[in-house]
């Protein structure tokens, strides 16, 4: 059996593993792509990045991925082991517009067009390596005069109990995601930093979008050029310090194109709740798009009047605030499914 670390590094190259899934008369492939250094861009977004993989729309991809710079990696002493990826990326991949993300792709998906949406089913999400970090940085996060000393501590997960020790000894139980989730940005924007989320996901840092969600963004390049990175093991809703447990993830997604949806905005559904999200560096101005888009599913979905799906967010729906520390600020509007059942 693979090793974590091998998982994380065998073969820089991407590839598609023969598995065909047969599921209602409908041929199912299944990609891998691990991070590398051929496989990884570092600190931006760009729609003229080359497509690593192109897929059939419905196919899995499974891609694991890596995080941190060469000041993040643990000292040698303490037995962490750190994936060949890492120091073998920090080599060779160029860091861009000073973005501290390390992404793995681009996917691209066949078919896909500008104004169609992607739907990427986030079917599992599994750990990639046993260490994450948490840093504070001076002049960030949401108290940036509070805090004038730099600080990192490394933190051992545990496969199988999944939880997270933190140095004074307390246990916190993980719930792996992605920060960032990605389509490529409109060509005219040319390389965009990967900090701020927008309307293209990217750092979204939304806790919610865990295995067994459904997450749709608005494709703005053909083929979607999807992305992943940012792995966390657990964060709390506002990653107030600026840093969740950053980490390696392995995920899978099941990629769809959507040609029956118009959106501006990422939204999700979980299996219980619908979702939607807005980024703005005005909190309040992301409080107005998101439930907006609440207000605007609702009488989608159920034929109430836009007086009425207002009074039922205002009964029902959390409006909960996704980070504060990406420059644009994040919300999140939620609101249970039953709610809407007819």
């Amino acid at each position: 059996m693979r090793s974590a670390s091998q998982a994380a590094y065998e073969g820089s190259i991407p590839f598609a593993r023969s598995t065909v899934n047969s599921l209602k008369g409908i041929r199912m492939r299944t990609h891998r792509l691990d991070a590398g250094p051929d496989t990884v861009h570092w600190g931006y977004f760009d729609a003229s990045l080359k497509p690593l993989v192109t897929i059939e729309p419905g196919d899995e991809v499974v891609m694991s991925t890596v995080s941190g710079a060469p000041q993040q990696m643990p000292n040698p002493s303490s037995g962490l082991i750190v994936p060949a990826a890492l120091p073998a990326i920090h080599a060779s991949v160029p860091q861009k517009l000073n973005g501290p993300h390390i992404m793995t792709g681009p996917v691209a998906v066949r078919g896909a067009k500008a104004g169609q949406v992607l739907e990427v089913r986030i079917k599992a999400i599994g750990l990639n390596y046993d260490w994450g970090y948490n840093l504070i940085r001076p002049l960030a996060g949401a108290l940036p005069d509070d805090f004038t000393n730099a600080r990192i501590i490394h933190i051992l997960l545990d496969r199988a109990r999944m939880v997270g020790r933190l140095p004074w000894g307390l246990e916190l139980p993980l719930r792996p995601f992605f920060g960032v989730m990605v389509v490529a940005p409109p060509p005219a924007w040319g390389p965009v930093a990967s900090p701020p989320p927008r309307r293209n996901g990217g750092n979204m840092d939304n806790k919610e979008l865990v295995a067994g969600t459904t997450l749709y963004l608005p494709i703005h390049a053909d083929g979607a050029l999807f992305s992943v990175g940012d792995g966390h093991g657990v964060q709390g809703d506002g990653e107030v310090c600026i840093t969740a447990i950053e980490t390696g993830l392995i995920g899978t997604f099941e990629l769809h194109v959507r040609d029956d949806m118009t959106l501006e905005w990422p939204m999700a559904e979980t299996p219980t709740h619908f979702m939607t999200m807005a980024f703005d560096p005005d909190l309040d101005d992301a409080v107005v798009i998101a439930l907006r888009d609440m207000i605007k599913l609702i009488c989608g979905r159920t034929g109430l009047s836009r007086e009425d799906a207002y009074t039922l967010c205002s009964l029902a729906a959390d409006l909960r605030v996704t980070q504060v520390v990406n420059g644009s600020k994040g919300i999140h509007v939620m609101l249970e499914k039953t709610h809407l059942a007819s």
